[in-house]
């Protein structure tokens, strides 16, 4: 069996005064990606930018310091490591990394949040724009070698409307706006939704709530936190869990590990 988990960190350094490094003992995963580590490898304490019995691949984000930032924590070693779709803009912004193993290819994505009518949607649409050619390019480079693909990450929107609680409220909001929307379906005519492959029916479950109000304690969430794989490892999933603390006070992250787990070996 193989077991992939995805989290949102929202600050390494930061959820590991909260539980994550005690998660991190406790998971059997044998793949863990992580978003928004906020710090640079060379910043991270060792248990942290290469925990023992892990193999560990950054991609920091350089350009503005303590934000961004993508990791994979593996089981093994990879056999090679990619920093960056091969968009210039976002090299050095933090937001993607994969790893290559015999007949799998992991990787973590972070996209940008965005923000309806300012600059930052508009970069949120150039990563759009640039990273699905990169997916189907991936897909090909990958079949050719012999390898499915799984990319984890927090991709920062909702598909559809029972992705999230507050829907009809979201409808013109970042994260949810028909461009996106449309935008993650062209992701899944090649790839598939790993979680929705099991549980198509919804609500939920979700994986981000805000520290806001009462939106956790009301599971008023949003599932913008995926497993995006090839077919032909999809087809192979047997359970996808949606690790939700127990209280608002265990929380380690604003998100919620995604934790899928697949038939599969190489």
């Amino acid at each position: 069996m193989l077991t992939v988990t995805t989290i949102n960190v929202n600050g390494l350094r930061a959820a590991a005064k909260k539980g994550f490094v005690e998660w991190l003992a406790a998971t059997p995963a044998d793949f863990v990606c992580l978003q928004e580590v906020r710090a640079t490898a060379d910043d991270l304490p060792a248990e942290l930018a290469a925990p023992p019995g892990w193999h560990t691949v950054h991609a920091d984000s350089t350009i503005l310091k303590g934000r961004n930032g993508v990791a994979i924590y593996a089981r093994q070693e990879p056999t090679s490591v990619r920093v960056g779709h091969g968009v210039p803009e976002f090299e050095a912004s933090g937001r993607y990394v994969e790893a290559w193993f015999p007949g799998l290819v992991v990787g973590s994505v972070y996209l940008p949040s965005g923000d309806v009518g300012t600059l930052r949607q508009e970069q949120k649409e150039r990563f759009m724009a640039t990273f699905l050619p990169y997916l189907t390019e991936l897909r090909e480079k990958a079949a050719a070698s012999g390898c499915e693909v799984v990319v984890c990450g927090d991709w920062n929107i909702a598909h559809q409307e029972i992705d999230l609680k507050a829907w009809k409220a979201n409808r013109k909001n970042a994260g949810f706006t028909p461009g996106e929307r449309a935008w993650m379906g062209q992701v899944f005519t090649e790839y598939r939704d790993v979680q929705r492959m099991l549980e198509p029916e919804g609500p939920g479950p979700y994986t981000w709530w805000s520290y806001r109000g009462k939106a956790f304690d009301n599971d008023s969430g949003w599932r913008i936190d995926y497993q995006v794989a090839t077919p032909g490892l999809a087809s192979r999933a047997v359970s996808v869990t949606v690790e939700r603390a127990a209280s608002y006070d265990e929380r380690w992250s604003d998100h919620a590990p995604v934790t899928a787990v697949y038939d599969w070996t190489a």
